[in-house]
C-alpha cells in the first residue's frame, strides 16, 4: 500500500488490545500507511508516534512489489516437474481467494471483498507479472488484509491462480491519550460501527485525516496554539477597558513542539474626571430648556481587579440624576463570564412625556424617584447576552415648589397606590442580540420586568418591551428599518405609561404628544446617503399607536388632554459624527400639518 504523505496523528494516540499468546508476532517495522514525511500541519507528539507504532506492529509492510522500489517478484509457479519459470504472458484458466494456509476462509465476506477488488485476474485470461502484482496491490489497499501472495499453480485443467491474503486483526477497542481538546465523541462516532469486526485500514486513515481537519479548521498546532484564539483573547483583554494596548508573543523552547506565549501589556490611567453635555428629551418648551451637564468620576480598575466604580452627576433646569455604580466585569470562579453591577440612582426627571400641557397657572410636573439594585449579565453565544436583575423604585410626583402630589390639574391620578409615593420591587430580564457593532446590523432587545408585591402596598404589575433594528446597505445608500413595541398588565402608576411622539419615537410631534398607553407599537424607516466628509443625509418616516390602550392607563392622562392616540411623522434631516456619536438636526411634518425641529445626540433607540 502506497505511503500516506499527508497523514499523522495530531493529539491522540490509538493503542488496541494486545494480541493474543498464539498470534504471531508483529514486526517491529512500522506501518508505512500510518507514518509520514513532514507536512505544514503536522503535530505530532512523543506520546502519539509510539502509540502508532504500537498499532503499525499490528499491520506489517504487505510483501508486495512496490513501484517506486525493487521489481517486483515473479510469480511462484509449481509445475508438475518442481521447474519454474517467468513467462510474458501466461493464461489463467481459474481464480480463487484463500487464506494463508491455502484453506477458505472464516469469513465468506473476506473472500469475496478480495475478490472484489482484482481487476485483471479473470479466468481465462492471459496475464503478466505486472498484472498480477497491480492485483495484488488493490487487494492490500482495500485495507482489510496484512498480506497478499500470488501462487500459481499446474491443475489438469490449466493454471490455477490463488491469492492467499491473511486478514487484519479484528477490532476490539481504541485508547485515545493526549487528545485533552479533541471532543471524545469525535473518535466515539468514527468507530461506534467497527467494534468486533476486520480493522479496515482505509477507514482509519480517513479517521486520522479527519482528525487533522479538525485541529487544522481551528487553527492548532500540536502544543493546542490556536492563533484565532489568540486573537479573541487579546480583543477581550481591550474591551476591559484597562489595557492601553496588548501583543502577545510565541517563544520556542528547547522542545521544539512547544512554545511559550509572552503577553506584552500597557495599561491605561485607571481613573479620572469628567465632565460634559447633552439634551432631556423630556422637555419640550424653549430651545435650550432641554440642557443639561453633567460631571463624572470613574475607576476602572478597583483593587486592581478590574472592577469599576463610576459617579456621576447630571443637572439641568428641571433634570437632576445622582448615579453610583459598581461593576464586577467577571465574578471570580464562574467560567460563563458573568458580571455584577450594584446600582444607587436619586433622579428627578421632567412629568410632561405623560402629564405635559398642564393649565399656564400650574407649573410643570417632575417626578422623583431613588432606586437601588443588583443586575447579573453574562454572554450566551457570541452574539446573544442576557441579565437577570433586581431593583427597588420608590417614586412619586411633585409640583414645581418640590411638594408632593397625587393628582394633576385635570384630576388625573399620578400614583397607582393613592399614595405620595408607589414602592415597587422589579425583578428583570433583558436579551440582547446585536450580529456587529456597525449600525446597520441586526440588533433585538426583548424586556421583561415583573412587580414583586412582597408587602401588600408595593405594586404587582407585568411590562414587557421588545425592539428590533434592521440595515441593510443598497448601493452607497443605507436603509434602516426598525420597529418597538410593549405592553403592561397590572397596577402600575400612571407615569410608567408608553409615551409615543418625538425625537426617538414619532418625528414631528413633541414628546409624548401622540398618546401615552399600556401598550404601544412604533414603525420607522429612513434612508441615508453620504454627501461629504462627515455629513450625511437622511429621509425619514415613522408612525406610532397606543393600540387603543390610552384610557386604560389610571386617570387616561392622554385623553384629559386630547392626543390622538395615533400618528406619522416624515422628513428629512442631517448628521455629523462626533466623538460623543452623531449630531442629529431634523426637520419633520407630522399628520396634524404640524412641522418641528428635532435636535439629537446618538442613534435613535
Amino acid at each position: 500500500m502506497g505511503r500516506s504523505r499527508d497523514v499523522r496523528f495530531v493529539s491522540s494516540g490509538v493503542k488496541l488490545p494486545s494480541a493474543s499468546a498464539s498470534a504471531p508476532s508483529p514486526s517491529p517495522s512500522p506501518a508505512p500507511h500510518l507514518l509520514s514525511a513532514a507536512h505544514p500541519f503536522a503535530h505530532v507528539g512523543r506520546a502519539i508516534d509510539a502509540a502508532a507504532r504500537r498499532l503499525g506492529a499490528y499491520l506489517p509492510r504487505v510483501p508486495v512489489a512496490r513501484a517506486d522500489t525493487a521489481p517486483p517478484p515473479p510469480v511462484r509457479r509449481h509445475g508438475k516437474d518442481g521447474g519454474g519459470g517467468e513467462e510474458e504472458r501466461v493464461l489463467i484458466s481459474e481464480v480463487a481467494v484463500r487464506g494463508k494456509d491455502g484453506e477458505p476462509l472464516e469469513r465468506p465476506e473476506l473472500e469475496a471483498a478480495a475478490a472484489a477488488a482484482l481487476r485483471a485476474c479473470r479466468p481465462n485470461a492471459a496475464l503478466t507479472v505486472r498484472e498480477v502484482q497491480e492485483d495484488v496491490h488493490r487487494v492490500v489497499e482495500s485495507g482489510l488484509f496484512r498480506s497478499c501472495m500470488p501462487v500459481a499453480v499446474d491443475t489438469r485443467d490449466g493454471i490455477r491462480l490463488v491469492f492467499e491474503v491473511e486478514p487484519n486483526q479484528d477490532f476490539h477497542g481504541l485508547v485515545c491519550e493526549g487528545a485533552n481538546m479533541l471532543p471524545s465523541k469525535f473518535l466515539e462516532d468514527s468507530f461506534r460501527d467497527r467494534h468486533g469486526k476486520i480493522i479496515n485500514v482505509r477507514h482509519l486513515d480517513q479517521v486520522i485525516k479527519s482528525v487533522n481537519g479538525w485541529y487544522q479548521e481551528r487553527g492548532l498546532t500540536g502544543l493546542a496554539y490556536n492563533r484565532a484564539q489568540v486573537k479573541r483573547d487579546v480583543e477581550t483583554i481591550l474591551t476591559m477597558g484597562i489595557m492601553e494596548d496588548v501583543t502577545i508573543i510565541p517563544q520556542p523552547v528547547g522542545d521544539s513542539n512547544k512554545v511559550d506565549l509572552v503577553m506584552n501589556l500597557v495599561e491605561r490611567p485607571s481613573g479620572g474626571f469628567s465632565a460634559g453635555g447633552g439634551i432631556s428629551s423630556g422637555i419640550t418648551n424653549g430651545p435650550l430648556s432641554g440642557l443639561i451637564g453633567s460631571f463624572a468620576y470613574s475607576h476602572r480598575n478597583v483593587f486592581g481587579r478590574n472592577k469599576k466604580l463610576n459617579l456621576s452627576l447630571e443637572r439641568g433646569q428641571i433634570d437632576s440624576i445622582f448615579r453610583l455604580n459598581f461593576t464586577d466585569p467577571w465574578i471570580d470562579g464562574d467560567n460563563k463570564r458573568t458580571s455584577r453591577t450594584v446600582m444607587v440612582q436619586n433622579s428627578r426627571t421632567p412629568g410632561t412625556l405623560v402629564h405635559g400641557g398642564d393649565h399656564p397657572d400650574h407649573g410643570p410636573i417632575t417626578i422623583g424617584r431613588v432606586t437601588a439594585g443588583v443586575e447579573y449579565s453574562r454572554p450566551f453565544r457570541p452574539k446573544w447576552s442576557g441579565t437577570l436583575g433586581l431593583i427597588f423604585q420608590h417614586a412619586g410626583a411633585r409640583d414645581d415648589k418640590g411638594n408632593p402630589i397625587i393628582r394633576d390639574f385635570y384630576n388625573s391620578q399620578l400614583t397607582a397606590s393613592g399614595n405620595t409615593y408607589d414602592d415597587t420591587l422589579l425583578a428583570k430580564f433583558e436579551s440582547i442580540y446585536t450580529d456587529s457593532g456597525d449600525h446597520s446590523s441586526t440588533m433585538f432587545v426583548f424586556n421583561v420586568e415583573q412587580g414583586l408585591p412582597v408587602l401588600p402596598e408595593w405594586l404587582s404589575f407585568n411590562r414587557v418591551t421588545a425592539r428590533l433594528r434592521q440595515g441593510y446597505e443598497i448601493g452607497p445608500a443605507r436603509l434602516l428599518l426598525s420597529a418597538s413595541g410593549g405592553h403592561v398588565e397590572g397596577n402600575f402608576p400612571p407615569h410608567e405609561a408608553f409615551a409615543i411622539g418625538g425625537t426617538n419615537s414619532v418625528r414631528g410631534y413633541e414628546e409624548g404628544a401622540v398618546g401615552s398607553g399600556r401598550s404601544y407599537a412604533v414603525g420607522s424607516g429612513e434612508v441615508s446617503c453620504r454627501m461629504f466628509g462627515p455629513l450625511e443625509g437622511v429621509v425619514f418616516g415613522d408612525y406610532g399607536s397606543d393600540l387603543g390602550s390610552g384610557p386604560k392607563v389610571p386617570g387616561d392622562p392622554a385623553g384629559a388632554r386630547g392626543k390622538p392616540g395615533s400618528g406619522y411623522g416624515y422628513g428629512v434631516g442631517v448628521r455629523v459624527d462626533s466623538p460623543l456619536g452623531p449630531l442629529r438636526l431634523e426637520y419633520a411634518f407630522n399628520d396634524k400639518q404640524a412641522r418641528r425641529f428635532h435636535f439629537g445626540v446618538g442613534y435613535r433607540n
